[in-house]
């Protein structure tokens, strides 16, 4: 089987959490030795949209699909209106709905925080590193997909 490509898409909101959370999945996938590209948007409402573009992008040579995978990194932290229930909401929703309706293997690196504290608790590598969490639930949809989809006598 060739060597799985996987697409980043970090929401910049919050730059340093999305650091963190990046390093994280590089590490993973580094260690995988997994072939990625990054790119970014300004916040995590973008972050169904960018994926759904890069289904939509003409393969590239003989593969019928440029990237075997994504990964969709940011973090919402609640206000002071409930725009944090609906972007929350819709967030996850929009990235469920990819995964589904495209077969396309995802791992969910959103984090949504009711403080900045437990945003980079969670983020951190060194503690719960949820980046990391994000790149191994991706490996393993794309090694389960690749299995399921083998054709069987």
């Amino acid at each position: 089987m060739s060597r799985p490509h996987v697409l980043i898409v970090e929401a910049r909101f919050y730059q340093d959490l999305a650091d963190q959370l990046f390093s994280g999945v590089a590490a993973v996938l580094d260690a995988a030795d997994v072939t990625y590209e990054r790119q970014w948007v300004f916040g995590s409402f973008e972050l169904p949209a960018a994926i759904r573009f890069a289904l939509d992008a003409p393969p590239e040579g003989d593969a019928p699909r440029r990237f075997d995978g994504f990964i969709a990194l940011g973090c919402v932290i609640e206000g002071e209106t409930d725009h944090y229930e609906h972007i929350c909401r819709e967030e996850s929703r929009g990235l469920m709905d990819l995964s589904y309706q495209f077969a396309a293997p995802l791992g969910f690196g959103l984090l949504t925080c009711r403080t900045y504290e437990q945003a980079i608790a969670r983020a951190a590598v060194d503690r719960k590193n949820k980046g990391a969490d994000a790149a191994h639930a991706c490996l393993r949809m794309i090694e389960l997909k690749r299995t399921l989809s083998q054709a069987r006598p």
